[in-house]
């Protein structure tokens, strides 16, 4: 320190940043004396004390693990300060950084007119999407909790969400495009639905079929999946669309955008129709479907009941299957349409754990119908669907959906019953793939269990419904950050070795957080298995209870690292 007098005073002083006031800081180690003074002992104090300390970092570096903390008992918290941080999104960011989404966006900003960075606000509504799901504005609120800063207001984030709808499809080709590997021999498809709680609907939100039989209106998703489990792309559709009708434009825009070859689609009984079949052919690839057994043709039937030609593995379990030829229309260049004969593998097998569960699930619906039949003032069609099968005599009002005393006596259908539990334990598959072993099919068709886990995870741990946007872009712009999302947690997931559920290894993220103590001194409080693989895998030990500012910092520069 230089004084007026002329005079120059040398300390030893320890450099922080004071968390409270937000700058940096020091405070006094060591008072030397005056350097006129100095030097009658030493002939160069400067130098001589830089030696001394950097002799005394060095220690101080070795001795880190036993550092003394005093305590203030009355330090007060400052007004406003959020004292924990979030350290556990430094995964997420990794992943992020790692398919180039911060490069994609900032590319997007410069050619915006605007003082707010779309890279900044996406990565907070995918991280706050992940580790603690909400509207757009309780994420925006939430910012604080986060270590790095996220400098833009709340009408940035909205204004950003136009912005962000527009790149809907670029973004998804993007992220494909820096998937390290893919395996996409197969691939799979599946649509559901997400409601909104909105009066009338609008062009996009519409009334359909909703998969969780709620009144509100819906739109569509249909979600491409890798062999892996990792999400390739989605499209939306209006709620009224039937789920069969999404398969042909969404495999057109893969067809278009990547090029992936040869494919065999994996889809469930509703995508099963003659037009999804002709599609996959004439675009050269394969297909695995399921098959309705209630509702399949005579002769397939009689077939499926034939005891002869199965294989009995177990007393729980038997199988057979047959090359059958399959009749389906083509329509020419000409549009005339004329019939074509395919080759398709029937694959029939019985369990006894899929008779369990049909017949329980059964049991559920019977005893909801008999509870209709006697109180039907208390049901509507949109809620007593399922078990108005098995009621006779039974007829609704088209407008009110109530149901409408026609004077006919309403009975239970027994016929019903006993036509249904014929087919209990069936299982019907078809395919194309004519070389391929019986176990082998069914070894593809099982893997769309990780779709439906994924809708699950969108649903459930993303809580991507309901949707607390309105407008048609702001809409979009959502079901993209939950896309980015949960294809971060699926890579996440894969990279650790796929032993953690998606949940399991969110809510880990979110509690690895920390306290700051004291200067450069944090505090952490979580750990477990998932930090340990995290650790082994990504190199960010969040197992270590005390973390100095700088070990912090260099945990988020790795994570920005490609």
């Amino acid at each position: 320190m230089k004084f007026k007098n002329g005079k120059t005073y040398l300390s030893i002083a320890h450099g922080y940043r004071d968390k409270s006031k937000g700058t940096s800081t020091n405070r006094i180690i060591q008072k030397l004396g005056y350097l006129e003074d100095l030097q009658k002992e030493y002939p160069d104090p400067v130098a001589h004390f830089k030696d001394v300390v950097a002799e005394m970092n060095g220690n101080a570096a070795k001795a880190a693990a036993e550092s003394a903390l005093t305590i203030d008992f009355a330090q007060k918290l400052g007004i406003g300060n959020q004292n924990r941080k979030n350290v556990g999104y430094a995964v997420l960011s990794k992943i992020y950084h790692e398919l180039k989404l911060h490069s994609f966006w900032e590319n997007r900003s410069r050619n915006l007119k605007a003082d707010y960075s779309l890279n900044s606000i996406m990565k907070l509504l995918v991280f706050s999407r992940i580790l603690g799901p909400s509207s757009k504005k309780r994420a925006f609120d939430g910012k604080g909790q986060y270590f790095e800063k996220f400098d833009f207001s709340l009408n940035d984030v909205y204004r950003a969400l136009t912005h962000i709808a527009k790149q809907v499809e670029n973004c998804q080709k993007h992220i494909n495009e820096h998937i390290p590997t893919r395996n996409t021999e197969v691939i799979y498809y599946d649509v559901t639905n997400y409601y909104f709680e909105i009066d009338e609907p609008d062009e996009l939100r519409k009334k359909g079929v909703s998969k969780e039989h709620r009144p509100d209106p819906i739109i569509q998703m249909g979600l491409f999946m890798d062999y892996d489990g990792i999400p390739i792309s989605y499209k939306l559709f209006p709620g009224n669309t039937n789920d069969c009708e999404t398969l042909r434009p969404s495999m057109s825009e893969i067809k278009r955008y990547f090029d992936f070859g040869r494919v065999i689609v994996v889809a469930d009984k509703g995508l099963n129709t003659q037009d999804n079949i002709v599609f996959n052919l004439l675009q050269k690839d394969g297909y695995v479907y399921s098959q309705t057994v209630r509702g399949a043709h005579k002769e397939l039937k009689d077939y499926v009941l034939d005891p002869s030609g199965y294989v009995q593995t177990s007393e729980d379990y038997k199988i057979k299957s047959r090359i059958h030829p399959r009749e389906i229309s083509v329509t020419d260049i000409h549009g005339k349409t004329k019939k074509v004969r395919i080759d398709e593998k029937q694959i029939i097998f019985w369990s006894a754990d899929y008779a369990k569960k049909a017949k329980a699930d059964r049991a559920a619906v019977i005893e909801k119908a008999f509870k209709l039949i006697k109180e039907p003032d208390k049901y509507r069609q949109n809620i007593s669907h399922s078990a108005a099968k098995y009621v006779k005599n039974l007829d609704y009002d088209k407008k009110t959906g109530e149901i409408v005393n026609t004077g006919k006596t309403l009975a239970f259908d027994e016929g019903k019953v006993c036509e249904e539990e014929k087919w209990d334990g069936f299982y019907i598959i078809v395919t194309s793939e004519l070389d391929k072993t019986d176990d082998e099919i069914i070894d593809i068709y099982r893997g769309l269990w990780r779709i439906e886990e994924s809708f699950k995870v969108t649903k459930s741990d993303l809580e991507a419904r309901p949707v607390f946007v309105t407008r048609e872009d702001h809409i979009q712009a959502h079901f993209l950050i939950c896309f980015i999302a949960l294809m971060i947690l699926r890579l996440l997931q894969k990279r650790l070795g796929s032993k953690f559920s998606i949940s399991t290894i969110a809510q880990c993220l979110s509690n690895i957080s920390c306290s700051h103590l004291t200067e450069n001194l944090y505090l952490f409080d979580y750990a477990d298995e998932v930090t340990e693989a995290i650790a082994s895998e990504f190199g960010f030990d969040f197992t270590l209870k005390f973390r100095r500012l700088g070990d912090i910092k260099k945990i988020f520069a790795d994570s920005k690292k490609v």
